[in-house]
């Protein structure tokens, strides 16, 4: 019974190698627009030391899109490679068993700030998570919304209209700005904390859900679509990735969150509020059969890409502390599958 089942796993694995070998010689990675750059960077470095293998097809179409592509199956029609800007859950990895992607391999590559930002030529403002909660949340507090400007918000803030501008649902990064900015501005009321625990359905109406009236604009995937419009709209605050607001600085200027501005040294530092985890998820089956996927894998956490003074860097991400990296890196390079329990399940 052994033998009949390493045949059958030889088998298993020679027909992947078939399927995926006949119709794609490239390695294709999708997911997150804050991961996108990152990754790109990654890709561009592996093709000028690896010549001998196919650039690598980066796409960017979000993290919650990237992740359920990833998991839609094994073979040449599915990607290698999720960039994701939040954690997998724990719904996700279940997906992916069910879908036959059995070993799913997570790799913490750096971090990032979610930052809300301005065009140049705005009115500075600098806001508390609880100003950014208040005046975007449907019902604050569990009361009807009325704020139409900063002012209504909070009397020592500008008159000007509340226009912020972010990503869809389907984005990590709206993910993230739900938990780091709403989620957390609804906490400064002791009373929302004791609903979380008597009614957690009525607490994520109440703390996560954004209002629909036009004060909070979707842009889409892509954050450069949002740096154009704030570019052009002194009035619209955006939220955006650390990384865009620090390749913008000609055109943008980072809103203080409970006065703290963010850069660099305030979010690696821990310091600023509103920071996170970005991640790669690497199908472990595909490792074997697409052509270059570990010395890729081995580019992304060699400390020449996301060490501190690596291209990631000069990229604009935050690098992990020295033995968070190593920790990563070995997880990496020995291709340790995530699992449910890990993820919180």
């Amino acid at each position: 019974m052994r033998k009949a089942a390493v045949i059958v796993a030889i088998m298993g694995l020679a027909l992947l190698t078939a399927a995926c070998n006949d119709a794609r010689t490239q390695i294709r990675i999708v997911g997150s627009s804050t991961v996108f750059p990152f990754t790109t960077a990654v890709a561009e470095n592996f093709s000028r030391t690896y010549r001998r293998y196919s650039a690598p097809i980066v796409e960017s179409t979000g993290t919650g899109g990237g992740i359920k592509l990833l998991c839609a199956g094994v073979g040449a029609r599915h990607p290698d490679i999720a960039n994701a800007s939040r954690r997998m859950k724990v719904s996700e990895l279940e997906a992916c068993a069910a879908n036959g992607v059995t070993e799913v391999v997570e790799i913490r590559v750096g971090i990032d700030g979610v930052v809300l930002a301005q065009g140049k030529d705005a009115v500075p403002l600098d806001l508390s998570l609880r100003d950014v909660y208040s005046a975007l949340a449907a019902r604050p507090f569990g009361q009807e919304q009325t704020a139409r400007t900063w002012k209504d918000v909070n009397p020592e803030l500008p008159d000007l209209r509340i226009e912020v501008i972010g990503q869809p649902s389907t984005s990590g990064t709206r993910d993230a700005f739900n938990e780091l900015y709403m989620e957390a501005g609804c906490a400064s009321d002791p009373a929302m904390k004791a609903l979380k625990e008597s009614d957690e359905e009525k607490y994520a109406l109440t703390c996560m859900r954004i209002r629909e009236d036009g004060a909070f604009v979707e842009a889409g995937e892509n954050d450069n679509l949002i740096v154009q419009k704030l570019a052009s709209n002194p009035r619209a605050v955006g939220v955006l990735g650390f990384s865009f607001l620090e390749a913008n600085l000609d055109k943008l200027r980072d809103v203080s969150i409970n006065g703290v501005p963010a850069n660099y040294e305030t979010i690696s530092a821990g310091e600023y509020p509103a920071s996170r985890l970005l991640y790669l998820y690497v199908k472990k089956q595909h490792v074997p059969v697409i052509r270059g996927m570990e010395e890729f894998i081995a580019e992304y956490v060699n400390e020449r890409a996301f060490g501190p003074d690596g291209y990631l860097r000069r990229r604009g991400l935050i690098p992990l502390p020295d033995a968070e990296r190593e920790l990563e890196r070995q997880r990496a390079l020995n291709l340790i599958p995530v699992t449910a329990e890990e993820l919180g399940g």
